[in-house]
């Protein structure tokens, strides 16, 4: 069994590069078609450790949560660029928000008739995934280690986070040949969708500018500094029993300064490579948090999955009845859903399936989901906590 610190962090490291590497190869992608990168780089460590190749109780795990997750949070948030999420318009957005709000009360509905037979833990569990589907699995990470969610009521949820929103993906797509009917019942405003091609015309998030040594220390400077700053600024705030804990505090700190840096020159290292090694880091947290989980914690995952298609099923319901009252084309209900759901690796391909040069609108809106899901995944929990308590 491997036990010494820097023995488990190069097998951390080594496992999630392997898994990047071999999706990497152009022939190797379509065997993670159906199971992303982001599962094997959880289960993987998860397989390890159950079969005593690592050592599940290593504390090194605690300080890679401590350090690694603040540094990807801030990274993965500079690139944020508020301003043309904003051009989208009111209805866009309030789609979108409304797709945010479909998920937080279909969770709140499963925990409230369901949750105590999950078990004590299940509202911090439902909590991160719903998080995962506002935002991303970022905001599924940061909630779960800022509601301290056992890892034996986490695990189950990666599996219904993988399964879930490919499912949902699929339907969406299989709509897209419906929009012109439902929008014609609908009496949608149609005209929408030429105003959001002007509005969006030009933007691109593409890297601009080669990546240079100078850029990269600039990248590590700004890294730690957000992650230091953001446990300074934590360490001040007071605990709230039941609600938040310092480290809880200091998730929302770190988020909350990504996203200011994002309105600085800060933002420019987005695309020059912090956004990549914000997700790096992301990863390494999620092989050191697959590495303290066991496979026996999976045997709940098929009742679980139920639940999250529930979940997705009142808040496909809430869109729709958003989508009736202010008439918004079935466009924009499909792409908001999936910003929420799937995020910034999905969303641009359903908007293309239903609006072919309307891609970067679903990036948008993905890119909104992940700078609300970490807030919108801890109100979730909290609501979620009161229901099952009550």
């Amino acid at each position: 069994m491997i036990r010494h610190p820097l023995a488990v962090i190069a097998a951390l490291i080594g496992i999630e590069g392997a898994v990047l590497w071999i999706f990497s190869r152009p022939n190797c992608k379509k065997y993670f078609s159906f199971l992303p990168p982001v599962f094997w780089i959880y289960f993987l460590p998860m397989l390890c450790a159950t079969f005593g190749l690592l050592d599940p109780a290593s504390p090194v795990y605690k300080h890679i949560a401590d350090y690694a997750l603040p540094a990807s949070l801030v990274l993965l948030l500079l690139s944020s660029d508020i301003k043309a999420i904003v051009r989208l318009g009111p209805k866009a957005l309030a789609m979108m928000f409304t797709g945010s709000l479909g998920i937080m009360a279909g969770t709140s509905v499963v925990l409230y008739f369901f949750g105590r037979h999950f078990g004590p833990h299940s509202w911090a569990a439902f909590a991160s995934l719903s998080a995962s589907w506002t935002g991303g699995s970022a905001n599924m990470i940061a909630v779960k280690e800022a509601l301290s969610t056992p890892d034996a009521a986490f695990a189950p949820m990666v599996i219904v986070d993988t399964v879930v929103p490919y499912v949902w993906m699929g339907i969406l797509i299989a709509c897209a040949g419906a929009q012109t009917a439902f929008d014609r019942w609908n009496k949608a405003d149609t005209g929408l969708l030429e105003d959001l091609a002007t509005r969006v015309k030009g933007y691109s998030a593409e890297p601009g500018g080669g990546k240079k040594p100078l850029v990269f220390l600039s990248i590590a400077v700004v890294a730690v500094s957000g992650m230091f700053f953001s446990r300074a600024l934590s360490g001040m705030i007071p605990e709230i029993p039941n609600i938040l804990s310092r480290y809880g505090w200091m998730i929302i700190c770190v988020s909350c300064l990504g996203i200011a840096l994002s309105f600085t020159p800060c933002r420019k290292l987005g695309t020059a490579g912090a956004t990549d090694i914000g997700y790096y880091l992301l990863y390494f947290v999620l092989t050191s948090i697959g590495a303290k989980a066991s496979i026996g914690n999976l045997g709940t995952a098929m009742v679980l999955i139920l639940a999250g298609f529930l979940i997705v099923v009142i808040h496909a319901l809430i869109l729709l009845i958003a989508a009736r009252i202010i008439r918004a084309p079935l466009f924009l209900a499909a792409t908001a859903s999936q910003a929420n759901i799937g995020g910034v690796a999905s969303a641009p391909v359903v908007a293309a399936m239903y609006q072919p040069g309307l891609a970067s609108v679903g990036l948008l809106l993905a890119i909104l989901g992940n700078i609300m899901g970490t807030y919108l995944g801890i109100i979730t929990g909290r609501i979620g906590f009161f229901l099952m308590r009550n």
